[in-house]
Protein backbone atom coordinates (compact mmCIF):
# COMPACT_ATOMS: atom_id res chain seq x y z
CA UNK A 1 0.00 0.00 0.00
CA UNK A 2 1.30 3.40 -0.70
CA UNK A 3 0.83 6.81 1.53
CA UNK A 4 0.10 10.54 -0.30
CA UNK A 5 3.10 12.58 0.62
CA UNK A 6 2.79 16.52 0.87
CA UNK A 7 5.07 18.86 0.56
CA UNK A 8 4.95 20.00 3.97
CA UNK A 9 6.17 16.43 4.90
CA UNK A 10 8.99 16.62 2.04
CA UNK A 11 10.23 19.99 2.82
CA UNK A 12 10.43 19.08 6.75
CA UNK A 13 12.76 16.10 5.75
CA UNK A 14 14.93 18.55 4.12
CA UNK A 15 15.25 20.93 6.57
CA UNK A 16 15.54 18.24 9.28
CA UNK A 17 12.67 19.45 11.18
CA UNK A 18 12.08 16.93 14.14
CA UNK A 19 8.30 16.53 13.49
CA UNK A 20 6.73 12.73 14.69
CA UNK A 21 4.52 12.63 11.63
CA UNK A 22 7.60 13.50 9.36
CA UNK A 23 9.21 10.48 11.03
CA UNK A 24 7.21 8.52 10.49
CA UNK A 25 6.34 9.04 6.80
CA UNK A 26 9.96 8.48 5.89
CA UNK A 27 9.97 5.38 7.85
CA UNK A 28 7.12 3.82 5.83
CA UNK A 29 8.59 4.84 2.73
CA UNK A 30 11.67 2.49 3.65
CA UNK A 31 8.71 -0.23 3.07
CA UNK A 32 5.86 1.37 0.44
CA UNK A 33 5.99 3.85 -2.45
CA UNK A 34 4.51 7.22 -2.52
CA UNK A 35 2.18 8.94 -4.25
CA UNK A 36 2.23 12.65 -4.96
CA UNK A 37 0.05 15.28 -7.49
CA UNK A 38 2.68 16.11 -9.72
CA UNK A 39 2.30 20.04 -8.76
CA UNK A 40 4.50 18.26 -5.53
CA UNK A 41 7.81 18.59 -8.12
CA UNK A 42 7.16 22.31 -8.17
CA UNK A 43 6.51 23.19 -4.57
CA UNK A 44 9.22 20.95 -3.64
CA UNK A 45 12.10 22.67 -5.74
CA UNK A 46 9.52 26.26 -4.18
CA UNK A 47 10.54 25.18 -0.83
CA UNK A 48 14.06 24.66 -1.11
CA UNK A 49 14.93 27.51 -3.01
CA UNK A 50 12.86 30.08 -0.35
CA UNK A 51 15.22 27.97 2.14
CA UNK A 52 18.41 29.07 0.45
CA UNK A 53 17.16 32.69 0.49
CA UNK A 54 16.14 32.15 3.95
CA UNK A 55 19.65 30.84 4.51
CA UNK A 56 18.06 27.77 5.93
CA UNK A 57 20.04 25.49 3.05
CA UNK A 58 22.70 26.20 0.87
CA UNK A 59 22.86 25.10 -2.83
CA UNK A 60 24.85 21.70 -1.98
CA UNK A 61 22.32 20.66 0.14
CA UNK A 62 19.43 21.21 -2.14
CA UNK A 63 21.12 19.29 -4.58
CA UNK A 64 22.10 16.25 -2.36
CA UNK A 65 18.90 16.58 -0.80
CA UNK A 66 17.04 16.06 -4.49
CA UNK A 67 18.74 13.40 -5.62
CA UNK A 68 18.75 11.29 -2.08
CA UNK A 69 14.57 11.83 -2.86
CA UNK A 70 14.81 10.70 -5.86
CA UNK A 71 15.91 7.39 -4.98
CA UNK A 72 12.38 6.88 -3.06
CA UNK A 73 9.56 5.18 -4.37
CA UNK A 74 7.58 8.49 -5.46
CA UNK A 75 4.53 7.84 -7.99
CA UNK A 76 4.32 10.83 -9.91
CA UNK A 77 0.25 10.97 -10.47
CA UNK A 78 -0.45 13.12 -13.99
CA UNK A 79 -4.40 12.41 -14.43
CA UNK A 80 -6.50 14.26 -11.30
CA UNK A 81 -10.13 13.85 -11.08
CA UNK A 82 -10.91 17.77 -11.56
CA UNK A 83 -14.21 18.13 -10.62
CA UNK A 84 -13.13 16.06 -7.55
CA UNK A 85 -10.64 18.51 -6.45
CA UNK A 86 -12.72 21.38 -7.19
CA UNK A 87 -15.19 19.60 -5.04
CA UNK A 88 -13.03 19.28 -2.46
CA UNK A 89 -11.50 22.47 -2.54
CA UNK A 90 -14.83 24.37 -2.11
CA UNK A 91 -16.40 21.73 0.06
CA UNK A 92 -13.15 22.53 2.83
CA UNK A 93 -12.10 25.34 2.12
CA UNK A 94 -8.81 24.12 0.55
CA UNK A 95 -6.56 25.78 -1.97
CA UNK A 96 -6.42 23.71 -5.14
CA UNK A 97 -3.01 22.69 -4.48
CA UNK A 98 -3.99 21.25 -1.24
CA UNK A 99 -7.26 19.45 -2.42
CA UNK A 100 -5.04 17.99 -5.09
CA UNK A 101 -3.24 15.96 -2.32
CA UNK A 102 -6.55 14.96 -1.01
CA UNK A 103 -8.19 13.71 -4.29
CA UNK A 104 -5.33 11.83 -4.76
CA UNK A 105 -5.57 9.84 -1.27
CA UNK A 106 -9.43 9.76 -1.72
CA UNK A 107 -8.90 8.31 -4.87
CA UNK A 108 -6.29 5.66 -4.50
CA UNK A 109 -7.83 5.11 -0.92
CA UNK A 110 -4.18 5.66 0.64
CA UNK A 111 -3.33 7.50 3.67
CA UNK A 112 -2.04 10.82 3.81
CA UNK A 113 1.25 12.55 5.26
CA UNK A 114 1.03 16.52 5.97
CA UNK A 115 1.80 18.55 8.49
CA UNK A 116 -0.98 21.07 7.30
CA UNK A 117 -4.25 21.43 9.90
CA UNK A 118 -6.41 22.59 7.57
CA UNK A 119 -5.43 19.61 4.84
CA UNK A 120 -5.39 16.96 7.41
CA UNK A 121 -8.90 18.11 9.33
CA UNK A 122 -10.07 18.44 5.66
CA UNK A 123 -8.88 14.94 5.26
CA UNK A 124 -9.99 13.10 8.40
CA UNK A 125 -13.75 14.90 7.29
CA UNK A 126 -13.49 12.69 4.14
CA UNK A 127 -12.20 9.61 6.77
CA UNK A 128 -8.90 9.66 4.80
CA UNK A 129 -6.23 8.12 7.65
CA UNK A 130 -3.56 10.89 8.81
CA UNK A 131 -0.06 9.80 9.00
CA UNK A 132 0.63 9.73 12.76
CA UNK A 133 -2.59 8.85 13.64
CA UNK A 134 -3.63 6.19 15.77
CA UNK A 135 -5.92 4.76 12.65
CA UNK A 136 -3.51 5.34 10.11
Amino acid sequence: MGLVVDTSITLAWAFHEADAKASEAGDRLRREHALVPSLWWFEVRNGLIMGERRGLLTEQRTVRFLRDISQLALVVDRLPDETRILTLARRHKLTVYDAAYLELAVRQAAPLATLDQTLAAAARAETVPIVGDANA
